[in-house]
């Protein structure tokens, strides 16, 4: 426990899950178990007087489930055409379960248009704000179906900033299949070193790693790690911990538990829209 973070005041957190956390492993097929125990601890915070937006990926893989066979080369307009049926499916399946706890949840896809046009950035704000004063969650995906940005830049990492931004979050959660931070990536380097703290983003924005845990998810240290200067010079703190046991996530708001806190260090001066016009072509 770092004796210097206190998240029990937190009023706005989001939530960011990958797509290897909500798959079996072994089969690639949905953990259903996992996904209600997610849920459960969102229903939680919900109970606690916190605003929750969860960011999900998984339409890809969701979307494979039907396909006993596969379907040969997955090309771009493939794995879109499979997000077009894994979307619906997985939105369904939050839904259903949310509600046997007593809880709403609303769906909202983004592309890089959301973020950049002013006018689409407003209504986008203003829908957030409507769900929140509702008492929905809302589960947030980019909008695979025309937009590639998951594809090719991190698994909803990115995303999930750019959320936390754009709704005024005080906390960002990423869960992962990993404790967090290390000073090199730990599956490969026996002397890789836990980073618990980082207090600003710029001492460790190029310790980021490219590689992945699986095929399924598209996200490494590296596409986290920028999510971190999003959301932390944005105004937010972000944390990056394991996704294994879920529990994790009231464990983070109780300042119980171990992942790497990025501490927020709001820069009024931080052009967030200029910052993904600059690094990203998506």
């Amino acid at each position: 426990m770092l004796q210097e973070i206190d998240f029990t005041n937190k009023k706005r957190v989001v939530i960011k899950i990958g797509s290897n956390s909500l798959l079996h492993k072994s089969s690639g097929r949905i953990d259903y178990l996992k996904i209600e125990k997610l849920i459960r601890e969102i229903v939680d915070l919900r109970n606690r007087g916190i605003d929750v937006c969860l960011v999900s990926s998984g339409a890809i893989a969701v979307g494979r489930e039907s396909f006993e066979n596969g379907i040969g080369e997955e090309t771009n307009a493939k794995k879109q055409a499979l997000a077009s049926i894994g979307q619906a499916r997985l939105v369904s399946i939050y839904q259903n379960i949310f509600r046997e706890y007593n809880q709403e949840a609303g769906q909202v896809l983004m592309t890089k248009n959301t973020i950049t046009d002013n006018v689409s950035r407003k209504n986008a704000q203003n829908t957030f704000e409507a769900l929140f004063d509702l008492g929905i969650v809302p589960i947030v995906n980019e909008n695979d179906t025309i937009s590639t940005f998951e594809m090719q830049f991190g698994d909803n990492d990115t995303l999930s900033a750019l959320v936390a931004y754009l709704i005024k979050a005080d906390l960002l959660i990423l869960l992962t299949d990993i404790d967090g931070l290390y000073t090199s990536n730990p599956r490969t380097h026996e002397d890789a070193k836990f980073v618990p703290l980082v207090e600003n983003i710029d001492d460790v924005i190029d310790m980021g790693s490219s590689s992945v845990g699986s095929s399924v998810g598209t996200g490494g240290m590296h596409t986290k790690l920028i999510a971190g200067k999003i959301a932390t010079l944005s105004g937010a703190d972000m944390v990056i911990a394991n996704s294994k046991d879920l529990s994790i996530i009231h464990e983070i708001i109780d300042a119980n538990f171990k992942g790497t806190v990025f501490k927020s260090n709001y820069d009024e001066y931080f052009d967030v829209l200029g910052y993904i016009e600059d690094n990203y072509s998506y």
